[in-house]
């Protein structure tokens, strides 16, 4: 069976990877393994790389001197993760409320519909699947139209086929990352002006940044972390995170916007690392 591309990641950049140091490495990466149903590709002393077919998305590390981030603290919202289509969300949450999983919530967010949950670390996960994109409503400045509304969860679990659950279906990717950072005018100076993403949707104290028209490939908020600092190199939660790049122009043009601002960046892991404002790494690779 062939998966159609999802259409977050067609664009021209987009979101590949997260990377959480977590404190307890096996009760996690139990939970993402039974609960969402991803695969351990690799493992080492410090750590375990999970994901879905082929597709690497989670990094997990752990460290003798990880320190508990506080609620407060710059870093990770939730990671979210893109099912294929809406059958594949109906099919996850019926394995979630067979496995009595604790659900933080659940929205329509007209764009997509989203269900919200926790790891057992406090890391923020949302399972969602996109409406298709035909049915997005833009308006005249290119902002995209965006709410949170009541989900029916009862109706999506009814619509689930009733068969086995084998784990998250090939295509499942990371569609967007959502950031607690200190600031929302500093996250629009270096998310839009930096790197190059388009401002797609405010709320208030939040802004949704996307590349190439979709709705939002990195959220940042201040609702827990207002005035937050950089994050120090041994918190736990999200570490670092890889942008890529499926065109080498728009790459370029990021990377050098860094170089004209003296933003202090290195070449690893095939890609240039930097630091947000925040203490977060991130990748930018083709």
């Amino acid at each position: 069976m062939t998966t159609e591309t999802s259409y977050a990641l067609t664009r021209p950049a987009y979101i590949d990877r997260s990377h959480l140091v977590v404190t307890d490495l096996g009760l996690v990466s139990g939970f993402y393994q039974s609960m969402l149903g991803l695969t351990v590709f690799e493992k080492t002393a410090s750590g375990e790389v999970l994901g879905v077919g082929d597709l690497p998305l989670l990094t997990l590390t752990t460290a003798k001197n990880a320190t508990i981030a506080p609620r407060n603290a710059a870093g990770l919202f939730h990671t979210a993760f893109l099912m294929p289509d809406r059958t594949e969300l109906a099919r996850w949450l019926r394995h979630a409320a067979h496995n009595n999983v604790a659900l933080d919530g659940a929205s329509d967010h007209l764009v997509s519909e989203a269900i919200y949950l926790s790891d057992p670390e406090g890391n923020g996960i949302e399972i969602y699947a996109d409406r298709p994109h035909e049915q997005w409503k833009f308006h005249q400045d290119g902002m995209v139209e965006m709410a949170t509304l009541r989900l029916d969860l009862q109706a999506l679990y009814n619509s689930a086929p009733d068969d086995r659950w084998d784990g998250m279906a090939a295509g499942t990717a990371i569609g967007h990352l959502h950031l607690q950072v200190g600031d929302i005018p500093q996250a629009d100076d270096f998310y839009r002006d930096v790197l190059g993403l388009k401002l797609m949707a405010r709320y208030p104290g939040a802004s949704f940044f996307a590349s190439g028209g979709y709705h939002h490939h990195l959220g940042a908020n201040i609702w827990n972390s207002r005035g937050a600092t950089a994050r120090t190199g041994n918190m736990t939660g999200l570490s670092d995170y890889k942008i890529r790049f499926n065109d080498k122009a728009t790459l370029d043009a990021a990377v050098s916007k860094l170089d004209g601002l003296e933003i202090k960046s290195e070449k690893r892991d095939g890609g240039v690392f930097l630091r947000d404002p925040w203490g977060i790494g991130l990748t930018l690779s083709i």
